[in-house]
């Protein structure tokens, strides 16, 4: 069965760039089929591209189990087969496809586990979260977290929470969290010869060099440390392009984007405020892009504990990446734990293995049976 779902999703080209109303409607309708209330959540991104997110609920009462995907992917341009990224294919005990493992395959386990928990009795509910736009910036669970009544819901009463990224099924009770900005220095085109241009450059370098001192403070002082994470880095990444067409025209604007990874533990603000304040002074426009904070559960709360009995491992663990997590830091009981690899994800022949699909719905199904039932 998740094999099933897991087909007809990839189905749906979903490349975060475009709207993703069509699989959020199947999605949608499939989970009132299933017995579910559903919320749905539309939102235009700065390109003026429909996004849709979509919330359920199955069953009555408060607490229970809430699972979280999202439904866009990375772009696909570079796919290796003849059948292309969104025709599923099984070949070899492997189903590959775009979004098969980053996450496509894992929505696909909760809604095969929702399927065989039909006519149980349970307790508490299950919430299932599927939004959009995680691959760029989580701004569907940004939009969800703002707007949705059963997302407040939860908040209120605290469900045990799981994101289904690809974890190959193992527990993880932190990640790093993500923010970024964008610094533009404004100049005057003109020809290079001639004294009458302003080159945006000029004043972009002297704030380039502090952003390298930042870099080089992040990577030296433990304090900005986490040896929890491998690497235990905020992994400061600086960018930088002038969008010049001809090397014989002064620069008419300069662009310095930087994006890092706070982890928990950490206050960042301070390089963000040392940031704008160096931008300030330069007379360079400065602009937040996002700022998503790191997850982070006691790997020896209840929640973890339990998870672990429930996946048969003895060890959680952290990861670098991020998920819609940094979006969801009202919900203090959140691990992640999906089917697939990582290494998988976001490849030019991504794919989940058939084992990890039927092994992630049976997963699913026991915690719906463990916190909800």
């Amino acid at each position: 069965m998740p094999l099933a779902y897991a087909e007809q999703l990839i189905r749906f080209p979903t490349v975060s760039r475009d709207s993703n109303r069509a699989i959020s409607d199947f999605v949608a309708a499939l989970l009132r089929d299933l017995g579910c209330v559903t919320e749905t959540f539309a939102y235009y991104d700065q390109a003026g591209v429909e996004k849709v997110s979509v919330v359920a609920k199955y069953g009555e009462g408060t607490g229970g189990f809430a699972y979280f995907c999202h439904t866009d992917t990375v772009p696909a341009e570079t796919w290796h087969d003849d059948h292309g990224p969104f025709t599923p294919v099984v070949r070899d005990g492997r189903l590959y496809g775009r979004g098969s493992c980053d996450m496509k395959g894992s929505l696909a386990c909760c809604l095969a586990a929702l399927r065989a928990v039909q006519g149980s009795r349970l307790a508490r509910p299950v919430y299932v979260v599927c939004t959009a736009d995680e691959e760029i910036g989580s701004g569907g669970a940004r939009d969800v977290a703002l707007r949705s009544p059963l997302f407040r819901e939860m908040v209120a009463h605290q469900p045990a929470g799981v994101i289904g990224e690809p974890t190959n099924l193992d527990v993880v009770y932190a990640h790093k969290g993500i923010y970024g900005f964008r610094a533009v220095a404004r100049g005057l085109a003109a020809h290079s010869s001639l004294a009458k241009g302003i080159n945006a450059n000029l004043a972009m370098i002297p704030f380039l060099v502090e952003m390298k001192a930042i870099y080089d403070e992040t990577l030296a002082d433990s304090r900005w440390h986490n040896t929890e994470f491998d690497p235990p880095l905020l992994s400061w990444n600086i960018g930088i392009c002038d969008h010049n067409p001809a090397v014989n025209i002064t620069a008419e604007q300069s662009v310095c984007t930087v994006a890092f990874r706070p982890m928990p533990g950490i206050d960042v603000e301070p390089l963000m405020d040392r940031a704008r304040l160096a931008a300030e002074a330069l007379g360079i426009e400065f602009t937040v892009l996002y700022r998503g904070r790191p997850l982070y559960t006691d790997p020896t709360s209840d929640l973890v504990r339990e998870a672990l009995a429930l996946t048969g491992t003895t060890q959680p663990r952290t990861v670098s990446y991020g998920t819609d997590g940094v979006m969801f830091g009202d919900l203090k009981r959140l691990i992640v734990c999906g089917p697939g690899g990582i290494a998988q994800a976001h490849t030019r022949d991504e794919y989940i293995t058939l084992d990890q699909l039927d092994r992630g719905a049976a997963l699913y199904l026991a915690m719906m049976h463990h916190w909800s039932g």
